[in-house]
């Protein structure tokens, strides 16, 4: 469970995250809204690159922000961004391994099983590790972003727009690959994308966020038809084709 509590972040006089309360109990969770909401500044928070004015973040019963950044990797945060992270001239294993070795989960000797271990999982075992991660198509490339993000042992898997630039037969494949990922890792997933179809089809429960204000919580149909999330973000076409 992760538990947040009045997070509040302030940069001078724009306040991203103002008084942000939420729980996300278990699975796959969606959190939603327009661009500037404070979506990436909730996963900078968690991640320990940004630093609250106030709140509490607790975590499986831990307190999330009393650990630094490196500590939050070694306890089972792992992330993506919208921009991909993996090194182009690397090969695809190499990508996947630095990402095991930051969190120091698992050891030297199975970190070779737990990289093959997660291209697998995201559907890349027909790929050789050992091709340059810049010679790969946009799925591949996007697929490796979430295979160095579950990786060992995560606990905390934030996703920010993984199928952005992707066609709808790629993006349905990325949703089977996020909804296994708390049965088979037991970790919570909590996914940021403006794909309502995605979102839709992987998350139980969703938030929404609206000039860093949560605006409404709870099962992914209902908040998607919340009429104050359909005028703050949705639309009433998009909410048709969410439905």
């Amino acid at each position: 469970m992760i538990e947040i509590d009045e997070l509040t972040v302030r940069f001078g006089g724009v306040t991203p995250l103002d008084g942000m309360t939420v729980r996300f109990e278990s699975g796959t969770c969606g959190l939603i809204g327009p661009n500037g909401a404070g979506k990436t500044t909730f996963f900078n928070v968690l991640s320990g690159f940004v630093a609250p004015a106030a709140g509490r973040v607790t975590a499986f019963g831990d307190d999330l922000l009393a650990m630094p950044h490196f500590r939050r990797a070694r306890w089972g945060v792992r992330r993506t961004f919208q921009t991909e992270q993996a090194i182009e001239e690397l090969s695809v294993a190499a990508n996947v391994a630095l990402a095991h070795e930051h969190s120091r989960q698992g050891s030297r000797a199975s970190r070779r099983d737990d990289v093959l271990g997660a291209l697998e999982f995201v559907g890349l075992g027909d790929v050789d590790p050992v091709v340059k991660v810049g010679t790969l198509g946009a799925r591949e490339r996007r697929l490796v972003e979430v295979a160095r993000a579950v990786v060992g042992k995560p606990r905390l898997v934030l996703l920010d727009e993984p199928a952005a630039g992707l066609p709808d037969e790629e993006t349905e494949h990325l949703g089977r690959v996020i909804r296994r990922i708390p049965e088979h890792m037991g970790a919570i997933v909590i996914l940021v994308d403006h794909d309502m179809s995605l979102v839709s089809a992987c998350c139980e429960v969703t938030a929404v966020l609206d000039f860093g204000k949560l605006i409404a919580a709870g099962p992914t149909a209902d908040v998607l038809r919340d009429e104050q999330v359909v005028r703050a973000y949705l639309g009433t076409e998009d909410v048709e084709e969410a439905a």
